[in-house]
């Protein structure tokens, strides 16, 4: 089961002091400009730590998103703003930008671009995890698991926290719609695909596959249109990475289409589905060779190399001659 997945890179961020002068004049608010310069750079040393696990970022991130939360939420439980809010600046460059920092002096935006670099950790680590040999159920569980959080992170902060900000996203930001929609949509493809693979490795019904598989197919178009109007420059790598899981999924979505038709005594149209699926094949092992020699951000995945691709091919052409063999039969 292993699995291949396109990586952006995380977001950098400059050092924050959170030194208060004239403001944290008491040894209580000292301790806690302390604790948030301190949880903020333990949780940015999380993202980078190899041994860093789903319940060491949960306690990393909830710990310094309590304190920040304290520059945001009202002090007094009135609906007036927290003065603290506009008090400190913070810069962060942007998945796609390279190292194109933006800066805005306000915690709500230190709040998102910090939790929206947790989702891109939880997505990178559910595609290391997938990347392994003889995953176990239990690892394909958290992959599915890392997955969800992932989408619904990016979908929180899309809705509620990203609507605060005073100064609106800038065009191919990680914060304007279009790109948050694309990761969004993209966890839950990806998501998808872990239900595929254990529904494969499970027999479930074919006609049950062939429907996940379309619809995840339908996920990565959506995420490829979502780009559409970005700049090429940043987004040409990524959209490929869509197109190409796109056809993948349209490949296997007819390859067990076709095998539910077989099992109805339909040759001529299993036939035909095998044949549309070799096409969407063909085209994703094209697109494979072209998104590997394309340059821009993010992780480089090899999926024509993995097993789990090669198999689709083989089964593709073992189903379609099986439904003509099937069809010769029937016609002697």
């Amino acid at each position: 089961m292993t699995h291949w997945f396109h990586r952006n890179p995380l977001k950098a961020t400059a050092p924050v002091s959170f030194n208060l002068y004239g403001v944290a004049s008491s040894p209580a608010a000292n301790k806690i400009c302390n604790d948030l310069r301190t949880t903020r750079a333990r949780l940015l040393d999380m993202f980078t730590d190899a041994t860093c696990t789903p319940e060491i970022m949960k306690k990393s991130s909830d710990e310094y998103f309590a304190l920040i939360q304290g520059f945001i939420l009202p002090l007094d439980g009135t609906t007036q703003e927290n003065k603290l809010r506009f008090i400190q600046n913070f810069k962060w460059t942007d998945t796609l930008q390279g190292n194109i920092a933006s800066a805005q002096q306000d915690a709500v935006f230190e709040l998102v671009s910090m939790a929206f670099n947790v989702a891109v950790w939880y997505s990178k680590f559910a595609s290391r995890l997938a990347g392994k040999e003889n995953i176990t159920e239990d690892e394909a569980k958290d992959v599915h698991k890392s997955l969800k959080i992932a989408a619904g992170i990016f979908k929180t902060l899309k809705e509620t926290h990203i609507p605060r900000l005073i100064t609106p996203a800038e065009k191919g930001r990680d914060l304007e719609p279009r790109v948050i929609d694309t990761y969004i949509v993209q966890s839950q493809a990806e998501a998808q695909e872990v239900t595929i693979a254990r529904a494969i490795e499970l027999k479930h019904n074919a006609s049950l596959i062939a429907a996940l598989s379309f619809e995840t197919a339908n996920f990565y178009q959506k995420a490829d249109h979502t780009l559409n109007t970005l700049d090429p420059e940043c987004s040409s790598k990524w959209k490929k990475y869509l197109q190409l899981k796109q056809h993948f999924y349209m490949a296997y979505a007819h390859c067990y289409h076709g095998q539910t038709l077989l099992a109805g005594d339909k040759c001529g149209e299993a036939i035909r589905s095998l044949q549309e699926a070799e096409k969407f094949y063909s085209r994703a092992e094209a697109l494979c060779k072209e998104y590997r020699q394309m340059k821009g951000p993010g992780s480089t995945a090899k999926p024509s190399e993995q097993l789990f691709f090669k198999k689709l091919g083989t089964f593709i052409k073992n189903t379609l001659e099986k439904c003509q063999r099937e069809n010769k039969k029937k016609k002697v």
